[in-house]
């Protein structure tokens, strides 16, 4: 434990000196070096997918490189705890995940309130979904609900982390079904997925991009969107099953609160520049990316309506009083 938290003191120090040089430097000559993008999750989900491919066009709009590092732990709260430290210069952003970081402080002290974090953008979201892997004896949505009746708790289902998307789900469609599984969470979506193809659970609570990167391994028995995902044209919505769930993992950026305006606005135009790239939104669209573009402008409307509805969802789900 002292070993884990001289780490990311070590991690914290290290963005403080890399970014300190720049602090000095206008706004208007932002940026005038390298941007640290945190991911506050492990290697391989989706927060970490869509950093390496607007790697390319951040460079390409600014001329400075985007630095991904990562900061996993709590299913994000490490990382979220530790943004207030971080320099508040623009040099350093952080991901920022619904219903995430709305979830974790109503559930208990986890370091960080939402408030916390000044969100500056916000460019996809994925929808929840259920998968199996391809030689699972469970075909459709209704052989795993079967399977969960006739054992309450036997079926095993990986997500990434405790109150997030996936645990939301998991709460929503074990009441809906009237069933009991085994939500078991883990370090981000890529570890949730390797879970699966290991055999350490029966079914993972996914997204669309999961079964995108892993058509050969894994499929879909039901999709928590509107209507079928273009890329899934066989797989049914939940809604058209009889389960009312429409929901996902929404992703954006924050900074450090105290970070100047002015840096944000900067940064909110170069990532929504990049969202309106045609061969950017291709790539994001191949993967079962779903973009969106929440400007730093619109972000406080955007959030008080995420707000009102997560907390509604997690008293109906008995996460909070």
């Amino acid at each position: 434990m002292r070993f884990n938290r001289l780490l990311r003191m070590v991690a914290v120090l290290s963005l403080a000196l890399g970014s300190s040089f720049l602090t000095n430097a206008s706004a208007e000559e932002f940026p005038a070096g390298d941007v640290q993008y945190v991911i506050p999750f492990g290697p391989g989900g989706e927060s970490d997918i869509s950093a390496r491919l607007q790697q390319k066009y951040f460079q390409e709009i600014t001329g400075q490189q985007l630095i991904v590092q990562y900061m996993p732990g709590g299913g994000g709260a490490v990382g979220w705890s530790q943004l207030s430290q971080m320099p508040k210069d623009g040099y350093t952003i952080m991901g920022s995940n619904l219903p995430h970081i709305i979830l974790k402080p109503l559930g208990k002290n986890v370091g960080f309130q939402t408030a916390d974090l000044d969100n500056f953008f916000y460019f996809h979201y994925s929808p929840d979904a259920i998968l199996v892997r391809n030689d699972s004896p469970y075909k459709t949505l209704d052989d795993l609900i079967q399977a969960a009746k006739d054992a309450p708790g036997a079926i095993t289902l990986s997500g990434s982390g405790t109150y997030s998307a996936n645990d939301v789900a998991n709460i929503r469609f074990q009441k809906l079904a009237d069933v009991t599984t085994t939500y078991i969470p883990f370090k981000g979506t890529g570890a949730a997925v390797t879970a699966l193809l290991g055999g350490q659970v029966q079914a993972e609570w996914g997204y669309t991009t999961v079964a995108a990167n892993h058509r050969d391994k894994l499929r879909m028995l039901a999709v928590s969107s509107e209507e079928r995902h273009p890329m899934f044209p066989d797989v049914p919505t939940f809604n058209e099953l009889g389960f009312e769930m429409v929901g996902g993992a929404y992703r954006g950026m924050a900074v450090p609160k105290g970070t100047p305006k002015e840096v944000q606005k900067k940064l909110s135009d170069i990532f929504q520049q990049i969202n309106r790239n045609p061969e950017f939104q291709q790539k994001m669209q191949d993967l079962g990316f779903v973009l969106i573009n929440v400007p730093m402008e619109d972000m406080d409307t955007f959030m008080a309506k995420q707000q009102r509805v997560y907390e509604a969802t997690a008293r109906e789900s008995g996460l909070i009083d």
